[in-house]
Order: structure tokens, then C-alpha cells, then sequence
């Protein structure tokens, strides 16, 4: 895969209580339009853009592109039976289990970090060359470039990106040189 820029664009702020876990909870977000003005003066017109299909990256993916590609690879980590749950509410032994394997650990009916980071990085496989934008999730943008710059899982955790943010990566095969964070 050579000449590929994606712009991996993080959703608006999700309409969920604080504290609750909402991996692929379909929730809407909040401050679509502000956003998408904003990331419009930061992308380039024109490109092809990719969607998680929960709603809160297809609606801003719908007002980035008249007709956005809705692909299920870009959605969220599946959380399993902690989706919708408040935090405090999952089990101690559970919570800890997973930050002792960060990257490996299952939710119960879930899915683990590198199971996201799989499906992530086949979706980048079959990207043609070119530049393009993604609307997904911070979990999607965190596993893509802790594999990009070759970090452990440990580390994963520390990549922050705001919501509503671009982040932009030239890829090539097996890497990605980050050309703009979090922006």
C-alpha cells in the first residue's frame, strides 16, 4: 500500500451520562454541525470519507461528504456486557483483569483491544492509494497508531485524541508517519 494519507477524524462528544462505558452503544453526539464547520477549513475538499457505522460518526460523516462509505470495521470496540454500564459498576476483579491485559483481555461478549486492531488495520489493507478521511473512535485511532509507532500495549492507553480531532498519517506497509495529532 503505498501513497495513502488518512485523516482519522474522531466523533463530537456521544450524548451518554459521565462515567458510563458506551463502546458501540449507537448514541448521537453532540455538536455535529459546529464540528463539521470546523473540520471542514482542516481537511481537504473533496476526499472520499469513511464512517464508523454508529451514529455518532455518520452523522458528522454526513455532513463532511453528500454520500459517506459506511464501513463496520471503523466502529468502536464491542464492550460486550459492560455497554451501558457505569464504570463503577463493573467488578473490580473484571476492570483489573483487563488493565493487567490491556490489549488481549475480553469483555464478557465483547471483544479485545488487538481483535479491534485486526479489523482496523484490514480496513486500511484494502484502501486504495490516494488521501481520504475516516469518522470513527478514539479506540480505532488509538490501536491504528500504537501499531504505526510500534508501542506496547502498556502504552496504548496514553494516546489521547480530543473529540472531534484529526489526526492525519502518511501509511505505508507496516507503518505510518503521523504528519498532524490530534488537531
Amino acid at each position: 500500500m503505498a501513497g495513502l494519507i488518512l485523516h482519522l477524524v474522531r466523533h463530537p462528544p456521544p450524548r451518554v451520562e459521565p462515567g458510563v462505558c458506551y463502546g458501540r452503544l449507537d448514541l448521537a453526539a453532540e455538536g455535529v454541525e459546529a464540528a463539521a464547520q470546523r473540520l471542514a477549513g482542516l481537511l481537504p475538499p473533496g476526499l472520499p470519507v469513511w464512517s464508523s457505522p454508529l451514529v455518532r460518526c455518520r452523522e458528522l460523516a454526513g455532513r463532511l461528504h453528500a454520500e459517506p462509505r459506511v464501513d463496520s470495521r471503523l466502529a468502536e470496540m464491542d464492550f460486550g456486557a459492560w455497554e451501558g454500564r457505569a464504570w463503577d459498576a463493573i467488578g473490580r476483579p473484571e476492570l483489573d483483569a483487563w488493565a493487567a491485559d490491556v490489549a488481549g483481555y475480553v469483555p464478557p461478549g465483547g471483544e479485545s483491544a488487538r481483535q479491534l486492531q485486526a479489523r482496523a488495520l484490514a480496513w486500511v489493507a484494502e484502501m486504495p492509494p490516494g488521501e481520504a478521511v475516516a469518522v470513527t473512535h478514539a479506540g480505532v485511532i488509538r490501536v491504528l497508531l500504537a501499531r504505526w509507532q510500534g508501542l506496547p500495549p502498556e502504552a496504548w492507553c496514553r494516546l489521547v485524541f480530543a473529540y472531534g480531532s484529526v489526526t492525519t498519517v502518511a501509511v505505508g506497509v507496516g507503518e505510518a508517519a503521523i504528519i498532524r495529532l490530534n488537531r
